[in-house]
């Protein structure tokens, strides 16, 4: 059986967005579902779009994200060079080839004589199509042109009537008409090769047996069809992954939020979450798997003929809900090591403290991450675990510190907090419902007022777990502070 060898080829125009790291993804599956071998070739021919540190960035994310090739920058291979612009002499040979046998022509119609053409086909109502005027240019005319300089493209001579067919994996039989399409360039004036004949020689010469991209290149899909034909190559199969649409269905932009791998990884959000939101964009899990699932999980069951034909919606709120079950679940030292880059751009914590303590920043992350969903949420929920209490929350101060008789109960919480000797989660417990069962209150009278004053905040985990990750002291002086904030507050209120 023939090796499966699938290819993710980005143009290095910009950061990874996520539409093709799904697509970088879903070729992953294939590839290691199949023993088969992922190609990484970067399409840099489009020198006026390029971004210098662009590639940088797609391998990054790449690797950040886990997705690993076999073959490309970085790894190497039977197949390069793995940069469409050192892989010029092989688009020459082919482009040329196809003039020797009368497939291609040069063409030596100028941008001026091209707009003009345009111009006049826009004023009769139709779409544009090259008229050809250069298909049938005897050879000596030819080597006129370029005894005066001139510097053609080169066009592929396609037939003036009949269809084409895509037999895709996907979307299954996908029929053409020729006249969709004028005599199209396969080779710039530059000496550099238009996208869809680059790709027709760097797929064959790299020995690819599927390629699976994005939906928006199934119209480029009968052209490369009809070059492998031209050129006698064995036709890949193809399949076309649906569009990633915003919530309203228009298409992705800036203006939906984060929409590049690298966005994600800055507002804290975990690599194995992202590559479980992006395996549910277009594909479904068996009735058995649940929807956190992991890469080996998916790769036991993945099909191309699964993926679904209609638009995935992209929701932001899914991809944070699950974010937030990773963080719950992820090894804890683990997640320790991914958390401490946004303490410290947080402020939170100096690379000293995360050295000389680190058996209690594990601690402070086991404490807080139940309730969090990223890890920007994550590390300023450790913030009073590290940072004095300086303020507290408004709507918390008027709800439960501006009630009667409050700072009476921090002041017997404080009291009763004093006598545990083991100040564990268990005591600290045991000691507070005792109080609570001695003053005959409901809990929340005490309990909710105690997090406002060691925490400044009116949500965060267990109250006692709190008090167990702060240590005695801080929960007394911080109870002793609330209550001077308390009594300064009615004082300055009774004056007024």
């Amino acid at each position: 059986m023939e090796q499966v060898r699938v290819r993710f080829a980005p143009s290095p125009t910009g950061y990874l967005h996520i539409g093709g790291a799904r697509t970088a993804l879903f070729n992953w599956f294939f590839a290691r579902q199949n023993k088969g071998k992922l190609v990484l070739r970067i399409e840099d021919t489009d020198t006026e779009r390029l971004k210098e540190d662009s590639v940088g960035q797609i391998l990054d994310s790449l690797k950040w994200l886990g997705i690993d090739w076999d073959e490309g920058p970085e790894k190497g291979g039977d197949f390069g060079p793995y940069y469409q612009s050192q892989r010029k002499n092989f688009y020459t040979a082919a482009a040329e080839s196809l003039i020797q046998s009368g497939k291609a022509y040069y063409c030596f119609c100028t941008a001026e004589e091209l707009e003009v053409e345009r111009e006049k086909q826009r004023q009769e109502g139709v779409p544009f199509h090259y008229n050809r005027k250069c298909r049938d240019l005897s050879s000596e005319e030819v080597q006129k042109r370029f005894e005066q300089g001139l510097k053609p493209v080169i066009r592929i001579k396609l037939p003036n009537s009949g269809h084409t067919v895509v037999q895709d994996i996907i979307r299954g039989e996908v029929r053409f008409n020729f006249d969709q399409f004028d005599d199209f360039i396969i080779m710039k004036s530059n000496g550099l090769p238009a996208y869809n004949f680059a790709c027709v020689v760097d797929d064959h010469a790299m020995k690819i047996s599927h390629v699976i991209r994005a939906e928006e290149h199934l119209s480029n899909t009968p052209k490369q069809q009809f070059l492998y034909q031209a050129l006698g190559y064995e036709i890949p199969r193809f399949a076309h992954l649906s569009m990633i649409l915003a919530p309203d269905r228009s298409k992705l932009s800036k203006r939906h939020g984060a929409t590049s791998v690298s966005e994600f990884k800055d507002m804290g959000c975990l690599p194995e979450a992202i590559i479980n939101y992006l395996t549910l964009l277009g594909w479904s899990p068996t009735e058995e798997q649940d929807e956190i699932i992991t890469p080996e999980q998916t790769i036991q069951s993945f099909e191309l003929n699964k993926v679904s034909k209609t638009a995935a919606i992209y929701d932001i709120q899914k991809l944070v809900w699950l974010n937030g079950q990773y963080i719950t679940k992820v090894d804890l030292e683990k997640l320790t090591n991914q958390a401490i880059p946004f303490l410290l751009q947080g402020g939170i914590l100096t690379p000293q403290e995360a050295e000389q303590n680190p058996d209690y920043l594990v601690l402070v992350i086991k404490t807080v991450r139940e309730r969090v969903r990223t890890l920007q949420e994550l590390a300023e929920a450790c913030r009073y675990l590290y940072q004095e209490v300086t303020d507290y929350d408004e709507k918390g101060k008027t709800k439960y510190f501006s009630q009667d008789g409050v700072a009476d109960l921090l002041t017997k919480g404080k009291a009763c907090l004093a006598e545990v000797e083991d100040f564990t989660v268990e005591n600290t417990e045991k000691a507070y419902r005792a109080l609570i069962e001695e003053l005959n209150i409901k809990g929340g009278m005490i309990i909710h007022p105690t997090r406002l004053a060691l925490t400044g905040r009116t949500m965060s985990p267990g109250l006692f777990d709190v008090m167990a990750v702060l240590g005695k002291e801080k929960c007394l002086i911080r109870l002793e502070q609330a209550v001077k904030f308390i009594n300064t507050s009615k004082t300055e209120k009774e004056e007024a």
